[in-house]
C-alpha cells in the first residue's frame, strides 16, 4: 500500500521570517529610525553630511548608553529617576576632588565610580527591603543628589560649576580613554560612540545568551514565580540598579573630559528622555519585555530629531511635542506587539 505523507498538526501554526522579525521588540524603533533618517536626509542638505552625522551620532551616544541601562532595569520591572542627575553627580565629584583638593584624576575617577555604584546598590536595597515602588525611592534619590550637586558643591568650592579642568594631574591620560576619536574622512566618531556600541553589545549578550538575562526577564515578568523557581531576585535587581548608576558615572566621565567643565544642573531632566528611548525601543512599563538594541535605536531617533529640527529651521521646542507623540505611539505599539507575541505562543 502507498505510504501517505504525514499530516501537519493543525494546532501548530507556522510563522514566517517577516512575522518573527516584526514581533521582535526593537523592530518598531528600527523602522522609525529609518523613517526619521530618510526624512531629514531628504528635506535638509546638511543632515546626512559627514559633519552633520558626527553631531547627531555624538548626541545619541551618551543618551544611548543610559537608555540601554534603563532598558535593562525596566525589563527587570523597575525604574530609576535618579539616572539623569547621577551623570552630573559623578562629574562634579571628580571635578571637586581634582580642582579643589588637588587629587590626581584617576583616584578621583575611581572614588566617583564607587560612590555611584554604592548609590545604585542603596536604591535597589531600599526598593527590595521596604517594598516601596522604585519610582518613589529613586525620586527621593534624585532630590538628594540634586541638593548635593547644588548646596554641597557650593559650600565646598563657593560656586555651582567647575571649570579649568585642563592640565591637572592624570587628566591627559584619562582624556584619552573618554574623549579620543576616530576620523573617517570628515566623519568624526568620538569615544562615546564606541562606549555606546560596547554597552549595547554587552547588554544584548547578557539578555539573550546568559542565565542572568533569563533572570532579568523573569523578575520583571513574574517576580513571585521567579523567586519560587530559584531565581536570585535580590541580587538580580541590585545588579540592575548598580548597572544604571555605573552607566551614569560613565556618561558623567565622557561629558566631563569632553567639555572640561561640570555644572550642578547637568543631567537634570534627562531621566525621562532615557525612559522614553527605552520605551520607544520596545520596553513595556510593566516589565518582563524589551530590548537593549531597541533602546539604542530609541536614543538614535532622539539624537537625529534633536539635530534635525534645528536643521529644518523649526522652533526647537517642537522636540518635546515629538517626544510626547513618540512615547504614546510606542506604548500602544509595544502593548499590541507583546499581546500578539503572547497569543502566538
Amino acid at each position: 500500500m502507498p505510504e501517505h505523507p504525514p499530516q501537519a498538526d493543525e494546532r501548530v501554526s507556522s510563522t514566517g521570517t517577516l512575522a518573527r522579525l516584526l514581533k521582535r521588540p526593537e523592530m518598531g524603533a528600527v523602522l522609525a529610525a529609518v523613517v526619521v533618517l530618510v526624512f531629514f536626509s531628504v528635506t535638509t542638505d546638511a543632515f546626512f553630511t559627514a559633519s552633520g552625522a558626527s553631531t547627531w551620532i555624538e548626541q545619541s551616544s551618551t543618551i544611548g548608553i543610559m537608555a540601554v541601562a534603563v532598558a535593562l532595569l525596566m525589563i527587570g520591572g523597575e525604574f530609576d529617576l535618579s539616572a539623569g542627575v547621577m551623570t552630573g553627580f559623578s562629574a562634579l565629584t571628580v571635578g571637586v576632588l581634582t580642582t579643589h583638593w588637588g587629587w590626581n584624576a584617576w583616584p578621583a575617577i575611581v572614588v566617583s565610580l564607587l560612590l555611584c555604584a554604592g548609590i545604585g546598590a542603596l536604591n535597589g536595597f531600599l526598593v527590595l527591603k521596604t517594598g516601596l515602588p522604585s519610582f518613589i525611592v529613586t525620586l527621593a534619590t534624585f532630590f538628594v543628589l540634586q541638593g548635593i550637586d547644588l548646596a554641597l558643591v557650593k559650600l565646598v568650592i563657593g560656586q555651582v560649576s567647575i571649570q579649568g579642568f585642563n592640565g591637572l594631574p592624570g587628566q591627559r591620560s584619562a582624556s584619552w580613554l573618554f574623549t579620543s576619536y576616530v576620523s573617517i574622512g570628515n566623519l568624526t566618531l568620538w569615544s562615546s560612540f564606541w562606549w555606546w556600541l560596547a554597552v549595547t553589545a554587552a547588554a544584548t549578550f547578557v539578555l539573550l545568551r546568559t542565565s542572568v538575562g533569563n533572570w532579568i526577564f523573569a523578575v520583571g515578568g513574574a517576580v513571585t514565580s521567579a523567586r519560587q523557581v530559584g531565581v536570585p531576585v535580590f541580587r538580580t535587581k541590585i545588579a540592575l540598579f548598580m548597572g544604571t548608576a555605573i552607566c551614569g558615572w560613565l556618561v558623567g566621565m565622557l561629558n566631563l573630559f569632553r567639555y572640561n567643565t561640570a555644572q550642578s544642573s547637568d543631567g537634570v531632566g534627562l531621566e525621562f528622555i532615557f525612559i522614553i528611548c527605552a520605551v520607544v525601543g520596545g520596553c513595556v512599563m510593566t516589565g518582563g519585555y524589551g530590548s537593549a538594541v531597541g533602546a539604542a535605536f530609541g536614543a538614535l531617533i532622539y539624537g537625529m530629531v534633536n539635530q534635525g529640527i534645528p536643521y529644518e529651521g523649526w522652533d526647537s521646542n517642537w522636540l518635546y511635542a515629538f517626544l510626547g507623540v513618540m512615547l504614546l505611539a510606542a506604548v500602544l505599539l509595544n502593548n499590541w506587539v507583546k499581546t500578539r507575541a503572547e497569543n502566538a505562543t
